[in-house]
Protein backbone atom coordinates (compact mmCIF):
# COMPACT_ATOMS: atom_id res chain seq x y z
CA UNK A 1 0.00 0.00 0.00
CA UNK A 2 0.88 3.55 -1.25
CA UNK A 3 2.45 5.61 2.09
CA UNK A 4 0.37 8.09 3.32
CA UNK A 5 3.28 10.28 3.95
CA UNK A 6 4.63 11.58 0.71
CA UNK A 7 7.98 12.78 1.33
CA UNK A 8 9.21 14.63 -1.84
CA UNK A 9 5.55 14.60 -4.08
CA UNK A 10 5.77 18.18 -5.03
CA UNK A 11 9.03 17.89 -6.42
CA UNK A 12 9.48 20.06 -9.81
CA UNK A 13 12.11 19.70 -12.58
CA UNK A 14 15.08 21.23 -11.28
CA UNK A 15 15.62 24.04 -14.31
CA UNK A 16 14.10 24.04 -17.65
CA UNK A 17 15.26 20.90 -19.85
CA UNK A 18 17.88 22.24 -22.15
CA UNK A 19 16.24 21.35 -25.48
CA UNK A 20 13.16 23.37 -24.13
CA UNK A 21 15.25 26.88 -24.20
CA UNK A 22 14.34 29.45 -26.76
CA UNK A 23 14.51 33.18 -27.29
CA UNK A 24 13.06 33.81 -31.14
CA UNK A 25 9.84 35.08 -32.36
CA UNK A 26 8.96 32.33 -34.66
CA UNK A 27 6.62 35.31 -36.39
CA UNK A 28 4.29 33.35 -37.50
CA UNK A 29 2.21 36.03 -39.07
CA UNK A 30 5.38 36.76 -41.71
CA UNK A 31 4.99 33.36 -43.23
CA UNK A 32 2.37 33.90 -46.10
CA UNK A 33 4.30 37.16 -47.27
CA UNK A 34 3.71 37.90 -50.91
CA UNK A 35 7.63 38.40 -51.48
CA UNK A 36 8.20 34.88 -49.84
CA UNK A 37 9.76 36.17 -46.99
CA UNK A 38 12.47 38.02 -49.18
CA UNK A 39 12.90 41.07 -46.83
CA UNK A 40 13.62 39.17 -44.01
CA UNK A 41 16.05 36.58 -46.19
CA UNK A 42 18.03 40.22 -46.72
CA UNK A 43 19.10 40.34 -43.00
CA UNK A 44 18.23 36.87 -42.56
CA UNK A 45 21.47 34.14 -40.66
CA UNK A 46 20.87 30.59 -42.07
CA UNK A 47 21.70 27.44 -39.88
CA UNK A 48 23.35 24.32 -41.72
CA UNK A 49 21.75 20.87 -40.53
CA UNK A 50 23.41 17.87 -42.46
CA UNK A 51 20.99 14.83 -42.92
CA UNK A 52 22.29 13.38 -39.72
CA UNK A 53 20.78 16.11 -37.65
CA UNK A 54 24.03 17.50 -36.75
CA UNK A 55 25.50 21.38 -37.65
CA UNK A 56 28.48 23.29 -36.51
CA UNK A 57 29.10 24.85 -32.77
CA UNK A 58 32.00 26.69 -33.03
CA UNK A 59 34.79 26.86 -30.02
CA UNK A 60 32.63 29.29 -28.40
CA UNK A 61 29.81 27.20 -28.14
CA UNK A 62 27.84 29.32 -30.52
CA UNK A 63 26.00 28.38 -33.46
CA UNK A 64 27.64 28.46 -36.68
CA UNK A 65 25.67 30.55 -38.70
CA UNK A 66 26.35 32.14 -42.13
CA UNK A 67 24.56 35.52 -44.21
CA UNK A 68 21.21 34.45 -46.03
CA UNK A 69 22.93 36.25 -49.12
CA UNK A 70 25.20 33.53 -49.63
CA UNK A 71 22.90 31.58 -50.63
CA UNK A 72 20.79 33.89 -53.15
CA UNK A 73 19.26 36.86 -53.25
CA UNK A 74 15.88 35.66 -52.04
CA UNK A 75 14.99 32.58 -50.03
CA UNK A 76 16.46 29.83 -51.12
CA UNK A 77 13.75 27.24 -51.92
CA UNK A 78 14.53 24.83 -49.53
CA UNK A 79 14.73 27.43 -46.72
CA UNK A 80 12.69 27.06 -43.78
CA UNK A 81 11.95 30.02 -41.52
CA UNK A 82 12.86 29.33 -37.52
CA UNK A 83 11.71 33.10 -36.17
CA UNK A 84 13.71 36.13 -35.93
CA UNK A 85 14.92 38.57 -32.86
CA UNK A 86 15.29 41.91 -33.29
CA UNK A 87 16.10 42.77 -37.04
CA UNK A 88 17.69 39.31 -37.57
CA UNK A 89 15.92 36.65 -39.13
CA UNK A 90 17.17 33.12 -38.68
CA UNK A 91 16.53 30.32 -41.35
CA UNK A 92 17.60 26.78 -41.57
CA UNK A 93 18.66 24.48 -44.73
CA UNK A 94 19.92 21.00 -45.23
CA UNK A 95 23.46 20.67 -45.54
CA UNK A 96 25.67 17.87 -47.76
CA UNK A 97 28.51 17.61 -44.92
CA UNK A 98 29.92 15.09 -45.30
CA UNK A 99 30.98 14.73 -41.07
CA UNK A 100 34.46 14.91 -41.38
CA UNK A 101 34.93 17.76 -39.23
CA UNK A 102 34.64 17.24 -35.25
CA UNK A 103 33.28 20.37 -34.59
CA UNK A 104 29.82 19.32 -36.09
CA UNK A 105 27.28 17.84 -33.52
CA UNK A 106 24.14 16.80 -32.81
CA UNK A 107 21.08 18.08 -30.24
CA UNK A 108 22.50 15.12 -28.16
CA UNK A 109 26.06 15.63 -27.76
CA UNK A 110 25.57 19.68 -28.65
CA UNK A 111 22.34 21.01 -27.69
CA UNK A 112 23.25 21.55 -23.50
CA UNK A 113 26.27 23.56 -24.76
CA UNK A 114 24.59 26.26 -26.48
CA UNK A 115 22.79 29.26 -25.41
CA UNK A 116 19.08 29.73 -25.10
CA UNK A 117 18.88 31.66 -28.69
CA UNK A 118 21.08 29.02 -30.33
CA UNK A 119 18.95 25.65 -28.99
CA UNK A 120 15.91 27.03 -30.04
CA UNK A 121 16.72 27.64 -32.94
CA UNK A 122 19.10 24.09 -33.32
CA UNK A 123 16.01 22.20 -32.18
CA UNK A 124 13.05 24.06 -34.19
CA UNK A 125 15.37 23.90 -37.42
CA UNK A 126 16.09 19.61 -36.55
CA UNK A 127 12.53 18.97 -36.10
CA UNK A 128 11.37 21.20 -39.20
CA UNK A 129 14.08 19.96 -41.95
CA UNK A 130 12.93 16.17 -40.82
CA UNK A 131 9.19 16.58 -40.82
CA UNK A 132 10.32 17.76 -44.37
CA UNK A 133 12.30 15.00 -45.21
CA UNK A 134 9.61 12.47 -44.53
CA UNK A 135 6.21 14.72 -46.13
CA UNK A 136 7.48 14.34 -49.72
CA UNK A 137 4.40 13.13 -50.98
CA UNK A 138 0.58 13.42 -49.82
CA UNK A 139 -1.27 11.03 -47.50
CA UNK A 140 -4.46 11.42 -49.17
CA UNK A 141 -3.56 11.34 -53.20
CA UNK A 142 0.06 9.78 -52.90
CA UNK A 143 1.41 12.95 -55.38
CA UNK A 144 4.24 15.09 -54.97
CA UNK A 145 4.26 17.83 -51.86
CA UNK A 146 5.75 21.62 -52.26
CA UNK A 147 6.87 23.62 -49.27
CA UNK A 148 4.82 26.83 -48.79
CA UNK A 149 4.46 29.39 -45.63
CA UNK A 150 8.32 29.73 -45.36
CA UNK A 151 8.46 25.89 -44.99
CA UNK A 152 5.91 25.70 -42.09
CA UNK A 153 3.59 23.81 -44.58
CA UNK A 154 3.43 21.32 -47.41
CA UNK A 155 0.50 21.90 -50.30
CA UNK A 156 0.08 18.54 -52.56
CA UNK A 157 0.31 19.37 -56.20
CA UNK A 158 -2.36 16.70 -56.66
CA UNK A 159 -5.99 17.71 -54.53
CA UNK A 160 -4.48 20.95 -53.06
CA UNK A 161 -4.74 19.24 -49.22
CA UNK A 162 -2.43 21.50 -47.25
CA UNK A 163 -0.31 19.75 -43.87
CA UNK A 164 1.54 20.91 -41.23
CA UNK A 165 4.76 19.68 -39.67
CA UNK A 166 3.57 16.72 -37.26
CA UNK A 167 4.70 16.20 -33.64
CA UNK A 168 4.26 12.30 -32.00
CA UNK A 169 3.32 13.21 -28.19
CA UNK A 170 5.19 10.71 -25.71
CA UNK A 171 4.74 10.53 -22.06
CA UNK A 172 7.69 10.57 -19.39
CA UNK A 173 6.94 9.06 -16.07
CA UNK A 174 9.24 9.61 -12.46
CA UNK A 175 7.97 7.18 -10.65
CA UNK A 176 8.33 6.76 -6.75
CA UNK A 177 7.44 5.49 -3.61
CA UNK A 178 6.21 8.52 -2.02
CA UNK A 179 9.27 8.43 0.36
CA UNK A 180 13.13 7.75 -1.25
CA UNK A 181 13.15 5.54 -3.85
CA UNK A 182 12.66 6.32 -7.14
CA UNK A 183 11.80 3.34 -9.87
CA UNK A 184 14.85 3.13 -12.85
CA UNK A 185 14.27 1.05 -15.88
CA UNK A 186 17.18 0.20 -18.68
CA UNK A 187 16.43 -0.85 -22.21
CA UNK A 188 18.51 -3.44 -23.61
CA UNK A 189 20.19 -1.32 -26.45
CA UNK A 190 21.79 1.37 -24.01
CA UNK A 191 24.78 1.96 -23.33
CA UNK A 192 26.03 -0.10 -20.06
CA UNK A 193 24.52 0.35 -16.83
CA UNK A 194 22.16 3.26 -18.11
CA UNK A 195 19.00 3.35 -15.99
CA UNK A 196 16.48 6.61 -16.60
CA UNK A 197 12.70 6.75 -16.01
CA UNK A 198 10.04 5.18 -18.13
CA UNK A 199 8.24 6.99 -21.18
CA UNK A 200 5.68 5.43 -24.31
CA UNK A 201 4.24 7.35 -26.55
CA UNK A 202 -0.04 8.19 -26.50
CA UNK A 203 -2.25 6.34 -28.44
CA UNK A 204 -5.11 7.76 -30.25
CA UNK A 205 -8.27 7.97 -27.66
CA UNK A 206 -6.32 8.20 -24.85
CA UNK A 207 -5.59 10.92 -22.57
CA UNK A 208 -1.64 11.68 -21.24
CA UNK A 209 -2.51 10.84 -17.51
CA UNK A 210 -4.12 7.06 -18.87
CA UNK A 211 -1.04 6.78 -20.87
CA UNK A 212 1.29 7.13 -18.04
CA UNK A 213 -0.61 4.48 -15.93
CA UNK A 214 -0.93 1.99 -19.21
CA UNK A 215 2.79 2.51 -19.87
CA UNK A 216 3.79 1.72 -16.34
CA UNK A 217 1.45 -1.30 -16.19
CA UNK A 218 2.75 -2.29 -19.13
CA UNK A 219 7.01 -1.62 -19.24
CA UNK A 220 7.00 -3.16 -14.96
CA UNK A 221 4.08 -4.51 -14.21
CA UNK A 222 3.20 -1.78 -11.17
CA UNK A 223 0.07 0.56 -10.91
CA UNK A 224 0.41 4.18 -9.93
CA UNK A 225 -1.50 6.89 -8.28
CA UNK A 226 -1.28 10.85 -8.16
CA UNK A 227 -0.40 10.87 -11.75
CA UNK A 228 0.68 14.72 -12.22
CA UNK A 229 2.30 17.12 -14.95
CA UNK A 230 5.72 18.32 -14.52
CA UNK A 231 6.70 19.99 -18.12
CA UNK A 232 7.56 18.94 -21.24
CA UNK A 233 10.47 19.05 -23.81
CA UNK A 234 10.52 18.69 -27.47
CA UNK A 235 12.94 15.16 -28.70
CA UNK A 236 13.06 15.46 -32.37
CA UNK A 237 14.40 12.45 -32.88
CA UNK A 238 12.63 12.05 -34.67
CA UNK A 239 9.24 14.40 -34.32
CA UNK A 240 8.21 13.70 -30.82
CA UNK A 241 7.67 16.25 -27.75
CA UNK A 242 8.12 14.48 -23.82
CA UNK A 243 5.47 15.35 -21.96
CA UNK A 244 7.35 14.84 -18.19
CA UNK A 245 4.89 13.49 -15.46
CA UNK A 246 5.41 11.95 -12.03
CA UNK A 247 3.96 9.13 -9.86
CA UNK A 248 3.57 7.23 -7.23
CA UNK A 249 4.02 3.43 -6.77
CA UNK A 250 4.01 1.02 -3.75
CA UNK A 251 7.25 -0.33 -4.15
CA UNK A 252 6.72 -3.76 -2.60
CA UNK A 253 4.49 -4.31 -5.63
CA UNK A 254 6.61 -7.34 -7.63
CA UNK A 255 8.26 -5.59 -10.80
CA UNK A 256 7.92 -7.83 -14.48
CA UNK A 257 10.25 -5.66 -17.18
CA UNK A 258 8.50 -6.20 -20.49
CA UNK A 259 10.18 -9.18 -22.32
CA UNK A 260 12.17 -7.38 -25.45
CA UNK A 261 11.82 -4.19 -24.45
CA UNK A 262 13.05 -3.40 -20.39
CA UNK A 263 16.34 -5.25 -19.36
CA UNK A 264 15.86 -4.74 -16.10
CA UNK A 265 13.83 -2.35 -13.51
CA UNK A 266 14.78 -1.42 -9.71
CA UNK A 267 14.30 1.02 -7.27
CA UNK A 268 16.54 3.08 -6.74
CA UNK A 269 17.68 5.41 -2.92
CA UNK A 270 17.63 8.74 -3.00
CA UNK A 271 21.33 8.81 -1.78
CA UNK A 272 22.59 6.65 -4.84
CA UNK A 273 20.68 8.68 -7.31
CA UNK A 274 22.41 11.96 -5.42
CA UNK A 275 25.93 10.20 -6.00
CA UNK A 276 25.36 9.62 -9.83
CA UNK A 277 24.42 13.08 -10.20
CA UNK A 278 27.88 14.42 -8.60
CA UNK A 279 29.81 11.27 -10.29
CA UNK A 280 28.67 13.22 -13.40
CA UNK A 281 28.34 10.14 -15.80
CA UNK A 282 30.77 7.74 -14.06
CA UNK A 283 28.47 4.85 -12.96
CA UNK A 284 27.43 4.52 -9.32
CA UNK A 285 26.50 1.10 -7.50
CA UNK A 286 25.86 0.04 -11.63
CA UNK A 287 23.54 3.16 -11.84
CA UNK A 288 24.24 5.53 -15.09
CA UNK A 289 21.97 8.85 -15.04
CA UNK A 290 20.68 9.27 -18.73
CA UNK A 291 22.66 12.49 -20.36
CA UNK A 292 21.90 15.97 -19.45
CA UNK A 293 20.43 17.17 -22.30
CA UNK A 294 17.10 14.96 -21.45
CA UNK A 295 14.66 15.96 -19.36
CA UNK A 296 14.74 12.55 -18.01
CA UNK A 297 17.77 14.25 -16.00
CA UNK A 298 16.40 16.96 -15.41
CA UNK A 299 13.34 15.32 -13.66
CA UNK A 300 15.70 12.82 -12.16
CA UNK A 301 17.89 15.60 -10.60
CA UNK A 302 14.57 17.47 -9.42
CA UNK A 303 13.67 14.88 -7.19
CA UNK A 304 16.87 13.78 -6.14
CA UNK A 305 17.52 17.30 -4.68
CA UNK A 306 13.70 18.17 -3.63
CA UNK A 307 14.33 20.44 -0.43
CA UNK A 308 17.85 20.18 0.12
Amino acid sequence: MISDVVAGAGFQLDAAPLLSRSTVDRRETLRDTPDGGAELWSAGRVVLVDARGRTQIGPDSRLVVHPAREFGERPAPNAVLLGAEGEISYWALRSEHDGAQDDWRDLRTGGGLLNDTDAGLFTTAVGLLGWHDSARYCAVCGAATTRVRAGWARRCTGCDREEYPRTDPAVICLVHDGADHVLLARQPVWPPERYSVLAGFVEAGESLEACVSREIAEEVGVAVADVRYLGSQPWPFPRSLMLGFAAIADRSAPLTPADGEIEDARWVHRDTVRAALKSEGGPVDGLRLPPGVSIAYRMIKGWATWND
